[in-house]
Order: C-alpha cells, then sequence, then structure tokens
C-alpha cells in the first residue's frame, strides 16, 4: 500500500478580522461556482463543452467588470478550486456517477474555501491563510503525524457557526496491522445496533432519541418566530442546529470507536450491502435508520480496512441471512420481524434471530472468498447443502 492521504479536522476560533475575511471569501467562492455553472450550462444547451482551463479564463474576465469587482478583495485560491470542484463535478456526472451539478444557495450550501499549497503558510504550527496578517487560533485536540506538511486546507464553518479547519496530509504513520485469522460477520439492527457472529450484541446508543425532546421543543421556538432575518430567528434557528451537531458529533465519534475496534480485531469484517437510501422510505423506522447510520458505518469499516491491510466483504442484499438455519443451512418460508428466536423444523436449533444472521453472513463471506460461489443459496441443491454451508463444515475438525 502506498502513502495515505489523511485528512485532519480542528476546531478554530477566529479573530472578528478573520472571520469577516472568511465569511466574504465564502461567498465569492459560492458566486463563482454559480457563475461557471451557469455559463457551462448555457453552453450545454448550445451543444457545446467548457473545460477547466475556459472557466479560469472566464473568471479572470469577471474580476476586471464593475459588477463582479469584490472578487479581487479575496485570495485566488479558493476560487481556482472551486473550479476544480465544478469540473469534477461535471466529470462525474459524464460518468454517470452523479446527477448534473446544482447551484449553490447562501443558505443551504456548505460554507467552505479551500486553500492549495499557494493560499497558505503552516510553520512551526501555526497556520496563516493568504489575505490574513496572524495565524489561526487552531485547537490542537490531537496532533499532526510527525514530519507531516499539509498539502491542501480547508475552512470551513457547520451550521452551528463552528469553525473548522481540515488539513490534508501525508501519514507514514498508518501502516498495515499483522495478519490474523480471526473472521467475523456483522449483522445490523435497530434494538442492537450491531450483533457479531461470536454471539456479542452492541447496544445501539439511539443519540437522536436521547436528545429528542430538547431538539423538539428548540423546533417549536423556531417554529413560532416569525419568517425572515430577524436576529430572534437567527438565534433559534442556531439553537436547533447545535442540538443536531451534538447529536451528529456523538454518533460520529461512536461510530469510529466502534470501526477501529472491529478493524483492529479482525481480518475479515463480512457485513451485509444493505440499501439504506431504499430503507428510509418506510415512514415508520426511517428516524431510528438514520439515526443509526448504517451507511456511515460501512464506509468507515471499509476505508479503514484499507488502511490497515483489512478485507470487508458485503454479501448480497437478498441473501436470506435470518431466515437460513446457519447450523443445516435450512431454509425457513416466512421470518417476520417481530419472531427474534426461532427454532429449525430440520435440526431443532433454537436460534437468536440476530446472531444467527450474523453466522451466516459470516460463512457466506467465507464461501465467496474460498469458493468463488454466490451467496444466494439455492432451496435445493444437490447435495442437499449451499455452498456457504459446505464451507463451514470444511472449516470444522
Amino acid at each position: 500500500m502506498g502513502r495515505v492521504k489523511r485528512a485532519f479536522k480542528y476546531r478554530f476560533y477566529p479573530t472578528g478580522a478573520q472571520a469577516a475575511e472568511l465569511s466574504r471569501t465564502f461567498g465569492c467562492v459560492r458566486k463563482v461556482y454559480n457563475l461557471a455553472l451557469a455559463a457551462r450550462t448555457q453552453a450545454w444547451t448550445r451543444q457545446e463543452r467548457v473545460n477547466y482551463n475556459q472557466t479560469s479564463a472566464l473568471l479572470t474576465a469577471w474580476k476586471k467588470t464593475e459588477e463582479l469587482a469584490f472578487l479581487n478583495d479575496v485570495s485566488s485560491v479558493p476560487l481556482q478550486q472551486t473550479l476544480r470542484h465544478l469540473q469534477s463535478a461535471f466529470a462525474n456526472f459524464f460518468s454517470k456517477r452523479a446527477k448534473y451539478p446544482r447551484f449553490k444557495s447562501r443558505k443551504k450550501s456548505r460554507k467552505s474555501a479551500e486553500y492549495t499549497t499557494s493560499g497558505f503558510r503552516f510553520r512551526d504550527g501555526r497556520l496563516t491563510l493568504a489575505k490574513m496578517a496572524e495565524p489561526l487560533d487552531i485547537v490542537w485536540s490531537r496532533p499532526l503525524p510527525t514530519g507531516a506538511k499539509p498539502s491542501t486546507v480547508t475552512v470551513s464553518q457547520d451550521s452551528a457557526g463552528r469553525w473548522f479547519v481540515s488539513m490534508l496530509c501525508d501519514d507514514l504513520t498508518v501502516k498495515p496491522l499483522s495478519a490474523t485469522d480471526a473472521a467475523v460477520g456483522v449483522d445490523v439492527g435497530l434494538n442492537h445496533l450491531l450483533t457479531l457472529s461470536t454471539g456479542e450484541k452492541i447496544a445501539n446508543p439511539r443519540h437522536e432519541r436521547r436528545d429528542r425532546a430538547r431538539l423538539a421543543k428548540a423546533q417549536r421556538a423556531l417554529a413560532r418566530k416569525a419568517k425572515g432575518d430577524g436576529a430572534n430567528r437567527r438565534k433559534a434557528r442556531l439553537e436547533v442546529a447545535k442540538i443536531h451537531a451534538r447529536i451528529a458529533d456523538r454518533r460520529r465519534d461512536g461510530l469510529h470507536k466502534l470501526t477501529t475496534r472491529l478493524v483492529r480485531e479482525n481480518q475479515t469484517i463480512v457485513i451485509e450491502d444493505l440499501t439504506v437510501r431504499n430503507m428510509v422510505r418506510n415512514r415508520s423506522l426511517a428516524r431510528a435508520i438514520s439515526d443509526a447510520a448504517w451507511a456511515e458505518l460501512r464506509s468507515l469499516l471499509e476505508y479503514k480496512a484499507q488502511w490497515y491491510g483489512r478485507e470487508v466483504i458485503a454479501v448480497d442484499r437478498f441473501f436470506p441471512s435470518s431466515k437460513l438455519c446457519s447450523v443445516c443451512g435450512t431454509l425457513q418460508d416466512k421470518m417476520p420481524l417481530n419472531v427474534r428466536t426461532w427454532t429449525c423444523a430440520a435440526c431443532g436449533t433454537t436460534h437468536d434471530r440476530d446472531v444467527n444472521a450474523a453466522r451466516n453472513l459470516l460463512a457466506a463471506g467465507r464461501a465467496v472468498s474460498a469458493c468463488g460461489a454466490g451467496v444466494r443459496p439455492q432451496r435445493r441443491t444437490p447435495d442437499g447443502q449451499s455452498a456457504m454451508k459446505q464451507e463451514a463444515l470444511r472449516r470444522e475438525p
């Protein structure tokens, strides 16, 4: 594995002048992005293609006009970077990996600006951005890797008004862990966030539910405020945003600790390939599923496994992990969600629904690795056993 690019995010507290400069920069970044997107969209209707170099030339022309002369007041580096981001958005669109780029909203879009090495100075642990006389007052909650030099710096402000700086560095401390024979199947759920094939169940912290009453009160207060940009409405909106930020921070922290533990302890981790986007359409479960953050859990597992030389196997979402007996391989006809324990009619084994599913996922993942077989066993096979059951038996002493 080559060098690992890793972003280190810190909170900082800008002075009044720095906050004003960054706010101007955010506005100019959004303005340039929207202007370039409009220009490319108009060219698209004329069956013309506009690339990054052409939008960069347009930016130079815009700066010379009286109407857009204010673009000269901020660093040019974030403005060029937003044009590169737009180019990437169009590349993803043409490759059918994303939808057509959308215009940035003043109120809803993320406030951020990206600086490359020509737009900042980093010396002796002090970061100074272009157009600023003083370094940022950063809270170094953890040190950068020894000898690390940021290649890109991204400054952002979240909806709760907090300021963050993210530094992209080469992290030479990330190396593959020692290989191990340990493997685990992971079944996600709502009663328990994770159930492992070892039988361990990890509680669902339900971060959103813990603050639900407080959040509802703040949202009611916001709803009572008059529409517009009044000071009282801004304060109420900020209070709602702070509660959401608190929930998201706790959730992210818990997922990082959990995924790091799983990656360190296991060589192979088998999960289910769930389509969370479709599952949250269920109005009865949407809030609980969103709070569990299964998609973020999988994302963290995958990139950490890549860092540390581990393997994550995603089993087909239609694999009947809950309805399949992990002992004899018999497939049950039905398995309603309210059934948490069941007894196999063929072998008489009593199963915990979630533990059984995790064991089936592990066996299916091993079958894929060892046999190259699919993970959707037929109801009837020539010898009465699925590929995953054959693999499980082959591993028995």
